[in-house]
């Protein structure tokens, strides 16, 4: 039994002063993406491997009937693969139409964040995470990288 979280249920208005990021965690990286562009957050689903596939597509999986082509943000990013016991999360995202999972280690939560305090991108970052950014929010104790959704569904989009 898989658990769905719809997230396109969250209508609160968000004044132009405020970030709102659903925060994830990938191979111990804090990671942002903004929630209006979140569809659904799966928990573990049974993934079918496409043949010939490029590495990053882990495969497809089933939404309520619809087809949906998963991303191993891991690989993506140019990171070692999870454990092959790991349980993992999708971030479910719509492009062009597609749905697509993003696949993560975990998905933790909802934040809303100044958007005084969002910074470009440090050139210390490492070069396959900065070409995936928009850019960073220092928070106490931790970075958090903000994603960039489109960039991460271009599958032939910079490596």
């Amino acid at each position: 039994m898989t658990t769905d979280v719809l997230v396109s249920d969250r209508a609160e208005a968000v004044s132009d002063d405020r970030q709102v990021l659903v925060t994830l965690t990938i191979a111990g990286q804090l990671c942002g993406v903004p929630a209006m562009a979140i569809r659904d957050i799966l928990s573990d689903q049974p993934i079918t491997r496409i043949p010939l596939a490029p590495p990053e597509i882990a495969g497809s999986l089933n939404l309520r009937g619809r087809i949906v082509t998963a991303i191993d943000l891991r690989r993506r990013l140019g990171l070692p693969s999870a454990p092959s016991d790991a349980r993992r999360m999708s971030v479910v995202a719509e492009q062009g139409g597609e749905l697509y999972a993003l696949l993560v280690d975990q998905v933790s939560e909802v934040m809303s964040l100044a958007s005084a305090a969002f910074e470009p991108n440090p050139p210390t970052l490492e070069r396959h995470w900065a070409a995936f950014s928009n850019g960073i929010y220092p928070l106490e104790g931790s970075l958090l990288v903000v994603l960039d959704i489109p960039t991460l569904l271009a599958v032939s989009g910079r490596d």
